[in-house]
Parts: C-alpha cells; structure tokens; sequence
C-alpha cells in the first residue's frame, strides 16, 4: 500500500469521502445536533456551540512541518518556523490518517473557498473526524451558497484531520504526538493528536502566504475596515496590541479581522468568519464581538456553567479561549468582503518599556521596516520566568504563517504604499511615562482619537517634529489628545532614564535585524535604527 500511496493521495480520500458513513455539506443545525449527540460540546444560553481541545489549547508550531519535495525544495524559506519533512513520512502518515478514518462511523466533509476574490480564491475541501471541527470550517472559511455548488468545486488543497489520532514519534518521524504536515506537491494539510481547530485555520492562511505572492498579490495577517468615503484602513499587530478592538469600529464597515490580500482592485477578506479571543470579553468594550456569539457561532476552552452562560473571565483551561463565528454576525460587516485600495496602514505595538511615541508617521522605508520587525513586548508574568518587559518581533507581524522569505512581503508592501501612495503610522497601544509597573496604559480615547485622525488624513496635514532616538515622526498636536504625551521623552520624570531604556529597544530592535541576511540590508539602510 505504501507504494501506492505515492500516486494515489486522491484517490484514497474520494474512496474515503464517498462511503455511507460520510456526511457531506452539513447545515449549521445539523452539525449542532450531530455535536450534541456525539457528546462533542454543548450549547451555551445564546445558542453558541461550546467544546473543549483537551491537551493543545493553542496552536503547536514545533509539530508543524512542510514536505521537502520538487516544489518547495526551492521556494520555501526553511528554518524555525518552515520545518522540513521527508515525503516518506508524510506518506506513511498519510496512510495511517486514513485508515484511522476509515474505521470511524462518521467523518464529516465541507468544500468552500479561501479567499474573497475569486480570480485568486483557493477552492479546499475539509475532511474531519469531528462534527464540531466541521462547523468550525463552514464558520471560517468562505460559504457555498448552495449545496450543488459545493459539490461542484475541485479542490485545490484538502484538510484531513484526525484529532485522536496520535503519532508515535520514534516510529512515525514527528516531534510528538501531534502534528500539521502540509504538502505543497500533493495539495493537503494533514493534521493529526491535536484536536485546537486553529490549526485548520492557520494552514490554509500559511497556503495563501505561498500562492499568492506568485500571482502578485499581498497577503496580509491584518483586519481592515473601510468607512463612508471608501477609505480602507488595515490594521497589523499582535496578540494584545489593540488590533481587534481598534478595527472593530460602529461608524465603519468590517471587512475582515484577520487575513487579507491586497490586489490590482483593492482588498479582499481571505477568510468567511471571524476568531476572536474572548478572554475579558464583555459587552461593554466589544459590543459587535459579544452580540456576534450566538447560533452558528462555536466558542473553544471557554468556562460554562450548568445553565450555559460563559464565564469570559476565567481562564482557567486557557487564556487563549476562542470564538469562531461567520463575519455576517457583525451588524457593519461588509458582504461580500472586499473594498478598494488602503488609504491609511496602521502598525499597532503595546511597547512595554514606555519608549516610543504613542502614534507616529512612517516614511515607506520605515514601514518595512517596522513589518519586518514585527515588534510588541512581553509582560512580566504572562510566562513563567518572565519578571520585566521582554521584546517580541514576529516577522511581518505573522511569522508563523509565511512559508516564503519575508523581504517577498516586505518588498510588496513598499511597492504598493508607492504606488497607492498610502500614509503608514506606528501607533503605540502601551505604557506612557514610565515601563509597566512604572507608568500607566495609553488612554483607549486617546488611542482612538489617533487612529480615526490618521484615517480621516487630518493627521497627515499636521507639523511633524523627528525623536531623538528613533528617528520617528511624531505630530506636533493632535486634536482631542493632550500634547505632553506626543513625545514619550517628556512624559518621563527622568530624561536620562528614558535615554537609557529607549536605546536598549533600539539595540534589540537591530540586534533582531540581523535575522533576515544580506536580502534586507537596504532595508536596514533606509528605513532601519541606527546606533
């Protein structure tokens, strides 16, 4: 059978998803009662789909592997985050993923897209061992409007995961018992000893990274609204940066929150639904978050007590606690998601050091800059270990997610704020007058203010004054925002202090720099820290 493998990976899914026991295309109703009686999860007070991932809360980046074949020998930037595989243990994997599947009474099966335009969209097919894992991917990616369409579409790339099935990594070739092999030859994603459906997610979004910049098209772990006047505002950050809520905006329509791609035509959603964190969540600072969570939305590790309320403050089986819902549950969001081309590009960071400007203008050379890096800080006790503000650069702000080497990203990026000539602004969501446990959060009003100004361009019209340390732009007034905070400099009761701590983030920001090679030195030149 294993030579067989070699030429017939189709093959043996079709023979897997055409047995009686595989249910194609299920509604939301039916994939809710299929969880309910196969005692997968159990439905919150609103009608939200609540179940639990077990041992992996998170995704698992040091299980995730890419075959080393014909096609990606070549083009994949290999290292950390791209880890390699042989094509011999993905076969025997995928061997054993598909029995373990065959056995089963049920699989579930869903076709869809990635990608809201459809002169670039991925046509996928999702091959899953749980129901609940199923909605989960009619949530996220983008729906067929009809039964016979789906049936219609030839997959490009198919998930099979099979969450109980576990690898033995001394026999199987894996680091551990769960694992996220993609092969780019064969077009599938197989996942298997982990049941967070993430995974599901993220895969398909690291296979938009690989196909469309070939096509000539940005992909971006960005969200994007877009209001009145058809001016588009992206939004980059990590976790804790702001970029959920500051995007989340009543006065401006959603298009995504999360995956975008940036074409001749503008922006389009990569994605069909939203996955917000929910940990703190309230009605009170997300209202369109905490109304979207209701039928046909699935909630992961969130704490329920016995009359189905979720308690969103207890973290107590993760704090990286989940809601999937499908993005037509935001009352503003835009359908279908896609709008023309960004006028304004915001970068946010949560700088727990208190040193850089809490909003500053890029010139393009910046901007990449600023992308590569990827920066935001870690807090002391969000890990064990951690006792004072760590820095932490995720490449492209999603260096997990980008199969090529990230001067592709940033090179396109550059090209199209040229082209559309678009304004770019650092705005920073952290501590002002002092590091944390010194100084205090930045003002959400205040951040608020910044970010809408910036839209609207007033902001662009104003008087910009250079920092001391950074290089960077930083308005002489912003109206609604008290002018002594423009300047982190003066908001320190010591300059000297300030001097000190604002020139180590500067050496860590150039120390990390240095990762990307020769390919980036002009970057570095241009748009980079100097000591």
């Amino acid at each position: 059978m294993g030579a067989k493998i070699m030429t017939n990976h189709s093959e043996l899914i079709q023979n897997l998803v055409s047995k009686e026991s595989s249910h194609f295309q299920l509604s939301v109703s039916q994939l809710v009662e299929k969880s309910l009686k196969r005692k997968e999860g159990k439905l919150t007070e609103t009608g939200a789909l609540r179940a639990e991932t077990g041992k992996y809360t998170g995704r698992s980046p040091k299980d995730r592997f890419i075959v080393k074949d014909a096609v990606s020998e070549n083009k994949v930037d290999w290292g950390e985050v791209n880890q390699p595989i042989s094509q011999e243990v993905f076969d025997n994997l995928f061997e054993k993923v598909i029995d373990h599947l065959g056995s089963k009474e049920e699989i579930f099966v869903f076709n869809g897209y990635a990608g809201a335009d459809e002169k670039t969209r991925l046509n996928l097919s999702v091959v899953n061992e749980f129901s609940w894992h199923n909605m989960f991917a009619r949530t996220m990616f983008i729906r067929p409007e009809t039964k016979e369409e789906a049936l219609d579409i030839e997959s490009q790339f198919t998930i099979v995961s099979a969450p109980t099935f576990k690898a033995d990594p001394s026999t199987d070739g894996t680091g551990s018992e769960a694992f996220i092999i993609v092969s780019l030859e064969k077009g599938i994603i197989l996942i298997g000893g982990t049941e967070y459906a993430g995974e599901m997610k993220k895969s398909i979004f690291s296979i938009m990274n690989y196909l469309l910049p070939e096509q000539g098209v940005m992909s971006m772990h960005c969200s994007a609204n877009v209001g009145e006047n058809k001016d588009v505002a992206l939004f980059f950050g990590l976790s804790g940066t702001g970029k959920t809520t500051l995007s989340a905006d009543s006065q401006r329509e959603l298009i995504g929150d999360d995956e975008h791609g940036w074409n001749e035509d503008g922006v389009f959603n990569i994605e069909g639904g939203c996955y917000a964190k929910t940990i703190n969540l309230s009605p009170e600072k997300e209202p369109e978050i905490f109304k979207a969570i209701k039928f046909g939305s699935v909630l992961e590790n969130v704490v329920m007590d016995e009359a189905g309320v979720p308690d969103y403050d207890d973290g107590s089986l993760t704090e990286n606690t989940r809601a999937a819902y499908p993005i037509d549950h935001i009352d503003n969001a835009r359908i279908p998601s896609v709008a023309g081309h960004p006028t304004t590009i915001i970068f946010l960071t949560a700088d727990a050091f208190g040193v850089l400007p809490p909003i500053s203008k890029l010139t393009k050379e910046q901007a990449m800059y600023h992308f590569l890096s990827g920066f935001t800080s870690k807090l002391a006790g969000t890990e064990r270990g951690i006792t004072s503000p760590q820095p932490v650069f995720s490449t492209c702000f999603g260096s997990p997610f980008l199969p090529l080497h990230a001067t592709t990203y940033a090179n396109m990026l550059g090209d199209l704020i040229d082209e559309h000539g678009v304004d770019v602004y650092l705005v920073n969501t952290g501590w002002s007058g002092g590091e944390y446990g010194v100084g205090k959060r930045m003002d959400l009003k205040y951040t608020r203010s910044m970010v809408r100004r910036a839209i609207s361009g007033e902001l662009a019209l104003n008087a910009f004054e250079e920092d001391s340390v950074f290089g960077l732009s930083i308005p002489a007034f912003v109206t609604g925002v008290p002018k002594e905070i423009l300047n982190p400099r003066n908001t320190w009761v010591s300059e000297e202090a300030y001097d000190e701590k604002a020139h180590k983030l500067k050496e860590s920001f150039i120390e990390n720099f240095k990762k990307f090679g020769a390919e980036s030195e002009g970057i570095a030149e241009t748009g980079g820290f100097k000591l």
